[in-house]
């Protein structure tokens, strides 16, 4: 099963595409990986037409049956950083859910503990964590693109390996005797 990792952005939108493999040491294989870059100094409507457009193609020529996609996080000292990021995402999970693909959202605290150890890990250790497992011999650049692969591993091995739902039960009736 391939998983399509996405890091959104409108100057960079990294991808990173894995085979999830429960059996393979790493979790499975890179397909490809790469970023989508936008024209940055466009108007917002034509750069988020252009994000479109290349995950049109991404999705035609990698076939994923996943496609899990970075939540906002709060930019405490520049909330218009998130709202920005906002419009990205909401092109990709379209994008996504009108080709009837699973979509996995993911905040990225979950992916920086399942790429290093550390919810708390920044860029350069997620690049460091995702060499590592792919057996690299740099990290890879830009960042996005290490964030994205992170992402794809971390979807897939959610969605390999699903957390039970915990069960709600009223046992109150059972203790009063």
């Amino acid at each position: 099963m391939r998983v399509l990792g996405l890091d959104p952005g409108l100057s960079l939108t990294g991808y990173g595409c894995v085979a999830a493999d429960p059996t393979s040491p790493a979790g499975g294989r890179l397909v490809e990986a790469g970023v989508l870059r936008l024209p940055s100094r466009r108007p917002l409507a034509e750069r988020l037409q252009a994000l479109e457009t290349d995950l049109a193609q991404v999705l035609d020529d990698l076939a994923p049956a996943v496609v899990a996609v970075e939540s906002v996080f709060h930019h405490g000292r520049n909330p218009r950083t998130a709202i920005m990021m906002a419009h990205a995402r909401g092109v990709l999970l379209l994008g996504a859910a009108r080709r009837g693909l699973e979509v996995v959202e993911l905040p990225p605290a979950t992916v920086k503990r399942a790429a290093t150890g550390s919810g708390r890990a920044d860029k350069a250790q997620v690049q460091a964590a995702v060499a590592a497992r792919l057996g690299l011999d740099g990290p890879p650049e830009p960042p996005d693109v290490a964030d994205a692969i992170a992402i794809a591993f971390a979807a897939a091995a959610r969605v390999l390996a699903p957390i039970p739902e915990p069960t709600v039960r009223d046992r109150s009736a059972r203790t009063r005797g």
